[in-house]
């Protein structure tokens, strides 16, 4: 290892994740593994690329130097930002796997019991076939999940990198929120949200930012297509900031002209709900205690709402195609696995089908602490409720006509802050 003091951690830190990485091994009985998650080589490493979709691995012996297998122009990724000393690229007129191959023979490893992410989605079942007609000697063995073991609880220095990514979620949402107005198109919403979290101190996060207005909140992961925003309709924003592709992610909705009663009925759930979780999430829980948790707060609605995915998933390292650790662990019903300090996760508690017709979203991101759990947010839940007038630039934030609805907003409010969260049966009294 390549001792430096320029990489995003402190090289104790990368020591720290190997040797961890190395006791799983031995415990599983393996001699190497074969690492081909983009986020998990960065895990190990420091080392990152757009350039993943052509296969690269990080090869880790159990008691030899570590190596590395890539395209021969991302070979000045791994001596610009990593630790790592051997590599072995090869040309775009090369083969990969037979590079890996020869690589694995050069260093011993060829007869040897080798781990390899068999789910990984860079490992692609054409170079799984490769490779087993290839390694005769040896005996290849899935490992799957063998560095996310590692992943799932963050360190404290991860902790402090996901709260400058969360710096850069609230600024684009703070500027998505602004530019939401009737007659401004869901593209100029997606730029403003783009250039606050850039500004912010973001980089390229995983997924753009979702912006859908009207009917086109129905539409599942649907964003920005140019369509222009109508008078008295709501904007569904989710903003996912990136720091060193760590991220925090965060749903808001807006609302142009009045809050409907049913919207704002919504709204309270929603609150009530991530209200509750931190309440009573502790380490210990099951993930499944939490989903029943939320989704029992949602579905007791009387608008027609549903919370149509999970509750919630892990959230940290991300690659395109998207910013979330789901496949680590996610917040849904019969998973059995447990609540630990370090652990962090996006809750979504948002609402689909309001009315049949609207979907609307508050959501928070959240790390397990050893007595419960911490918001990396500070920005209201609450919706934001606009005048319904028709403009193309950015319009600031300001009570809806009087009316039922919006009474209702400013006497729920008290010196700006979120009054409690009403209990699901109040509100549907208050509705009625």
């Amino acid at each position: 290892m390549r001792q430096r003091d320029d990489m995003t951690f402190p090289f104790e830190e990368y020591q720290r994740r190997l040797d961890a990485l190395r006791a799983r091994i031995e415990q599983r009985r393996l001699d190497a593994v074969v690492i081909s998650d983009p986020e998990n080589i960065m895990y190990l490493t420091d080392y990152q690329t757009t350039g993943y979709s052509f296969f690269q691995a990080l090869v880790v012996p159990l008691d030899q130097e570590p190596f590395m297998i890539t395209r021969a122009l991302e070979e000045s990724n791994v001596i610009a930002r990593t630790w790592v000393e051997r590599t072995r690229p090869y040309p775009d007129t090369g083969d990969a796997i037979q590079m890996l191959v020869d690589a694995l023979k050069e260093f011993g490893l060829a007869n040897k019991r080798i781990g390899y992410e068999r789910n990984s989605y860079f490992f692609p079942a054409y170079h799984q076939d490769c490779i087993h007609t290839a390694m005769t000697g040896g005996k290849l063995l899935d490992c799957f999940g063998i560095v996310e073991q590692g992943r799932i609880r963050k360190s404290a220095v991860e902790i402090e990198l996901m709260r400058k990514a969360a710096v850069a979620t609230e600024a684009g949402m703070r500027a998505g929120i602004e530019a939401c107005a009737a007659g401004v198109t869901e593209n100029e919403i997606g730029a403003a949200i783009s250039a606050g979290m850039f500004r912010a101190g973001g980089e390229p996060p995983a997924v753009m930012p979702y912006v859908t207005s009207g009917p086109r909140s129905m539409i599942g992961h649907a964003t920005w297509e140019g369509r222009t925003v109508q008078p008295g309709e709501h904007i569904f924003l989710e903003v996912g900031g990136c720091f060193r592709r760590y991220h925090t992610a965060m749903m808001r909705t807006v609302i142009l002209g009045e809050l409907s009663d049913s919207m704002y009925m919504a709204q309270e759930k929603m609150k009530y709900a991530l209200e509750s979780l931190h309440d009573y999430v502790q380490p210990g829980m099951t993930v499944s205690d939490v989903d029943n948790l939320v989704r029992n707060i949602i579905s007791d609605n009387s608008i027609g709402a549903r919370l149509i995915t999970r509750s919630g998933y892990s959230i940290g390292i991300a690659f395109p195609p998207s910013w979330d650790e789901g496949y680590i662990v996610s917040l849904k019903q019969g998973e059995s696995a447990v609540l630990e300090e370090g652990m962090t996760f996006h809750i979504i508690p948002w609402m689909w089908g309001v009315d049949g017709d609207k979907t609307c979203g508050i959501s928070d991101t959240i790390r397990i602490t050893d007595e419960g759990c911490e918001s990396f947010f500070s920005l209201d839940r609450d919706f934001t409720v606009k005048p319904d007038q028709v403009g193309s630039s950015p319009v600031a934030a300001v009570p809806s006509r009087p009316g039922k609805a919006s009474e209702k907003t400013r006497a729920g409010k008290q010196g700006g802050q979120p009054a409690a969260a009403k209990q699901p049966q109040e509100l549907d009294q208050q509705v009625k």
